[in-house]
């Protein structure tokens, strides 16, 4: 989900283009070096991060930090690849390529403070990350990753929130105008999503129910920047999106975005990704429960106003949502 480019963007001169380059500021963020959107004055002030820091207070718990292997211990570092996609999981505020901010990196760099450990964040796009986990090039990774049965077989999650899967459309377009409980009500329309998710599986796994039912099918079209995406929505180039719950939720808040949230249509589970028998996995469990019980994840969740994607305890390689 990265942003590419490098140089600094000129200057809107038209209304339609200032408005553009505000939805952008909301929704498109780098996730591989310096891609994020050159932004104005009003776009910064709409993209800024809250200023609540949830996180400084956090101190390591030795109890919690012993569960690491010696070696990571010894080590003191943790290389975390992190997709930067957008608000409120994890985005470039104002504009700029550093830092990330967001619901993700805080709960990242609260774990690491319980394990007394220092991150070192990559970012990467999002479809690069769980295949490199494999590889060793990183210990875990971040990116709003839904816990399915097929990710299961190769990966393995140390949940943290319940998000899941929704849909939402350009305000004003009466094309669709309630919740999705079922995609046939997408039959005949053009769908947006970004490349590698769950949400570009279950589209593209479902495809053939509309003419099952005798209805013209979807269209799905994939992008790999998420500001890709609502741009294509505001330009007509597709009828409805397909991502998080609470991106589209956080996104349909803001005005200038001009979005409508139509509901969620599936939970799941969204986690820490590692490679399959990683020994990390109990340590980051136990701090995540460190941070439930002192009360700081509540805290995190409220500055980014997800408090309803709150779970009780993290688990292990949960099942997936039914």
């Amino acid at each position: 989900m990265n942003l590419p480019g490098n140089g600094t963007r000129t200057r809107p001169r038209t209304a339609a283009a200032l408005a553009l380059l505000l939805l952008l500021a909301l929704t498109a963020c780098g996730s591989g070096g310096s891609g994020a959107v050159a932004a104005g004055t009003g776009a910064a002030q709409v993209s800024s991060a809250p200023a609540d820091d949830p996180v400084a207070g956090v101190r390591p718990v030795e109890s919690v930090a012993a569960l690491l292997p010696a070696e990571v211990r010894k080590a003191g570092t943790l290389r975390v690849g992190s997709s930067v996609g957008a608000p409120p999981a994890a985005y470039y505020p104002n504009g700029q390529d550093k830092p990330p901010a967001g619901q993700d990196i805080d709960i990242a760099d609260a774990v690491a403070k319980v394990l007394g450990v220092k991150l070192q964040r990559q970012d990467a796009s999002f479809e690069t990350i769980l295949p490199a986990l494999g590889s060793g090039k990183y210990d875990f990774g971040t990116g709003n990753f839904g816990v399915t049965t097929e990710r299961l077989k190769t990966i393995d999650f140390v949940t943290y929130v319940n998000d899941g899967q929704g849909f939402a459309v350009k305000t004003g377009n009466t094309t669709l105008t309630t919740q999705v409980s079922d995609l046939t009500q997408l039959c005949g329309l053009t769908i947006g999503t970004g490349a590698g998710t769950t949400f570009e599986k279950t589209l593209t796994a479902q495809k053939g129910i509309c003419a099952a039912a005798g209805k013209k099918p979807y269209e799905v079209k994939v992008f790999s920047e998420t500001g890709a995406v609502t741009t294509a929505l505001q330009q007509g180039r597709i009828d409805v999106v397909m991502s998080t719950i609470n991106g589209l939720r956080h996104q349909a808040a803001q005005p200038a975005a001009q979005t409508t949230f139509l509901g969620e249509y599936h939970r799941l589970d969204v986690g820490f990704a590692f490679k399959k028998g990683s020994p990390l996995t109990p340590a980051l469990q136990a701090a995540v429960n460190e941070l439930i019980k002192d009360g700081i994840y509540a805290r995190i969740l409220k500055k980014w106003g997800t408090t309803a994607s709150a779970i009780d305890t993290s688990q292990i390689n949960p099942a997936e949502h039914a």
